[in-house]
């Protein structure tokens, strides 16, 4: 594809730069630092440091946050990038066109307390509305309060497994097993409760609707 008034070397530009920024923003502006840390949760709690393996769990997250954000994709798609390619925009008013979706997603995911804070930290007047804050202040407020909602969901993910290594830990020392390592009796039971309340869907579902609260 072809940008209207623009040379191959622009385009080629262009290109390279988007690939080049493409990682940071899939961590940054979209649910994929919360799905992964969950996933990371639920490794961690199962007491398997090593399964699933970590391209797994990314390769999990990736196409999960794809899921989340395929509203999102398509909204900057209708109002951006087709009428770029139509040649009815310009590359600025399709740049600023896309952001507006992506900004809304970012608002709703965004706490109040910590939108207000980076505002107090960028040293700004005072918004108003949504459109008077920077994308630049937008941007680490959505990235602080992803991270307290997936320690939050980490945490509820966590209690569970933790409630079974207590009851193991406490059944080995009154039968006198101190010698024996409470992982290798509590790992069988952590699976196999996992197991049977279908854990995957569990957390698929509560990830998922997590972005729609």
């Amino acid at each position: 594809m072809k940008l209207p008034g623009t040379s191959d070397a622009v385009q080629l530009f262009l290109l390279l730069t988007a690939l080049s920024v493409l990682p940071a923003l899939l961590f940054t502006v979209t649910s994929f630092t919360r799905i992964l840390i969950v996933l990371g949760f639920v490794r961690v709690g199962l007491g398997m440091p090593n399964a699933p393996p970590n391209q797994v769990l990314v390769g999990i997250a990736l196409f999960l946050t794809l899921f989340v954000m395929a509203p999102t994709f398509a909204r900057v798609k209708e109002v951006a990038i087709d009428p770029l390619r139509a040649q009815q925009i310009s590359q600025e008013t399709a740049i600023r066109r896309g952001q507006v979706p992506v900004r809304e997603f970012m608002f709703r995911q965004t706490r109040p307390e910590t939108l207000g804070m980076f505002v107090q930290l960028a040293r700004i007047r005072r918004p108003r509305t949504r459109a008077d804050v920077p994308t630049w202040v937008l941007i680490p407020a959505f990235v602080v309060s992803e991270l307290r909602t997936a320690f939050q969901i980490g945490f509820l993910v966590l209690l569970p497994f933790l409630v079974i290594d207590l009851v193991v830990s406490a059944t080995l020392m009154s039968m006198g097993m101190i010698m024996l390592p409470p992982v290798f009796i509590s790992l069988p039971f952590k699976v196999l409760l996992f197991v049977l309340v279908d854990g995957w869907d569990l957390i698929t579902r509560s990830l998922v609707e997590s972005f729609h609260v």
